[in-house]
């Protein structure tokens, strides 16, 4: 059996302990607290890659999506050689619900779309 294309849906790490080659260099890296409180801002970085992810003409991250749960928040579109895939938003939360998951997706333009997910708490 063959392996599976890389632009067939959501790349995501097959054994997130054990990352290959390829996953360190393309699995969002989601910075931000674990706790936030209800109305107030936090930051939120995204990095691609655990190892740099290259911005080179032929090979770059296009663009950064930030959801919170299934619901958009933002897209950061990159250009080669001039941007970095190192981005930092400001979100609010409010307190109708106790957790939430921030997901962030990006899509480099060899290897497909990637998605990482982080679940944060939400207080009063």
């Amino acid at each position: 059996m063959s392996e599976k294309s890389l632009f067939c849906g959501m790349n995501k790490p097959a054994e997130p302990g054990n990352l290959t080659e390829t996953e360190k260099k393309h699995m969002p890296v989601i910075d931000c607290p674990d706790t936030v409180k209800a109305g107030e801002p936090f930051k939120v970085n995204i990095k691609v890659g655990e190892i740099p992810h290259v911005m080179q003409e032929a090979h770059s991250v296009q663009w950064i999506e930030v959801f919170s749960g299934e619901n958009f928040k933002v897209r950061i579109d990159l250009t080669p050689v001039t941007t970095l895939p190192d981005v930092t938003v400001t979100l609010v939360k409010s307190g109708k619900h106790r957790t939430s998951t921030i997901r962030v997706v990006e899509r480099c333009n060899l290897h497909g779309q990637w998605e990482a997910v982080k679940q944060i708490t939400i207080t009063e």
